[in-house]
């Protein structure tokens, strides 16, 4: 069978697949009830370690806790890592052992389990769909439909991409005060454990709150939080906002395209893959989020299917904040240089 990979950064070229991708990918599919475990324990303990010492360390001074604040935030994106997991059912064999991690691993992100699995599947059965973009992704206008936009929708499209706003103030506003409500399309059971997760989440605040005193803990929670999601924020842009991403119209979408040329391979160096936890093989797991997080690396490696990916480096990576709209005519990403001279090209008569 013949599989077409991404081309240029983060892809790779046409070749002969002789095992359906659907075959490969099975093996790796088996979780580890110890090495799920494992990793369990070596990121909440640290993490609720650290949380301890922010404690007696504010008795001593701001200089200790703010760097221990951090660190944690670093856990907390490898907490995440293990949360998402849990959505796809590839943490455990055992639902309820993905439900009951998942619903505890997602109150310390603020974050509702049973309803971000469902937006969150919602994203993987649509990401590089033009047709259906609008929940779980980035905001992204087609050259031609921000070309049509209102002056108000454009300047709400530019603050939105602006990387202050993208980076810094959407991702605590998204934990803190979006994922407290749910969606319109939400059904009943995800918006009951949404107020279950509420509740949860306001005992903790105010069990911390009065450990810590209200004042030091909203400083250290922001700092934490903040961190990650500005961490967790950046690395889903970057795994989906690449100048040869994959986008196409809902007739012509394909899955393992999709997967393939849609998302990135993002090679970090291997203390930040190990807080990402292994995120960076994001072509893998859109291929097959069954794959538990820590397997991700090893079908990577053993498989010639993903070995001529290109990999999307930090250096390189840097280049996305260049990309702010999808020219379907260029099949690419580009800039709003781009937007204005296809609107010159149409205002004179031209083919935009």
């Amino acid at each position: 069978m013949k599989t077409q990979t991404p081309s240029g950064v983060g892809g790779g070229h046409v070749h002969e697949e002789p095992i359906g991708w659907k075959q490969i990918v099975r093996k790796y599919q088996v979780p580890s009830r110890w090495r799920s475990a494992w990793q369990l324990f070596n990121t909440l303990v640290p993490y609720l370690g650290l949380w301890v010492l922010m404690y007696f360390s504010l008795r001593v001074s701001w200089w200790l806790v703010i760097p221990l604040a951090i660190l944690a935030g670093a856990f907390l994106i490898r907490n995440f890592i293990i949360f998402q997991d849990c959505t796809h059912g590839s943490f455990f064999k055992s639902k309820w052992a993905n439900d009951l991690t998942g619903f505890i691993t997602g109150a310390l992100v603020f974050t509702p389990y049973h309803h971000w699995r469902w937006e969150h599947a919602v994203h993987h059965s649509s990401a590089g769909d033009l047709d259906r973009r609008g929940m779980g992704d980035v905001w992204t206008l087609t050259v031609e439909e921000y070309i049509a936009s209102s002056r108000w929708r454009r300047f709400a499209y530019r603050v939105s991409r602006n990387p202050v706003v993208l980076f810094l103030i959407a991702p605590v506003v998204l934990f803190l005060i979006l994922e407290r409500f749910p969606s319109k399309k939400a059904g009943k059971r995800e918006r009951r454990w949404l107020h279950v997760t509420n509740g949860v989440v306001l005992g903790m605040v105010v069990l911390l709150a009065w450990i810590f005193g209200v004042v030091p803990y909203i400083i250290i929670q922001l700092t934490v939080l903040g961190f990650a999601t500005m961490a967790g924020v950046w690395l889903f842009y970057v795994q989906h906002q690449f100048e040869d991403v994959y986008w196409e119209r809902r007739g012509d979408w394909d899955y393992k395209k999709a997967a393939l040329e849609g998302s990135s391979f993002y090679k970090l160096p291997k203390i930040l893959q190990w807080f990402s936890g292994n995120i960076g093989f994001h072509h893998i797991h859109h291929l097959s989020p069954r794959i538990p997080n820590y397997e991700l690396e090893r079908a990577h490696r053993s498989e010639p299917m993903f070995n001529e990916i290109k990999p999307l480096t930090i250096r390189n990576s840097l280049k996305s904040l260049r990309y702010k709209l999808w020219d379907e005519k260029a099949g690419k990403l580009t800039g709003y240089r781009g937007a204005s001279a296809a609107g010159r090209t149409k205002d004179d008569g031209g083919d935009a």
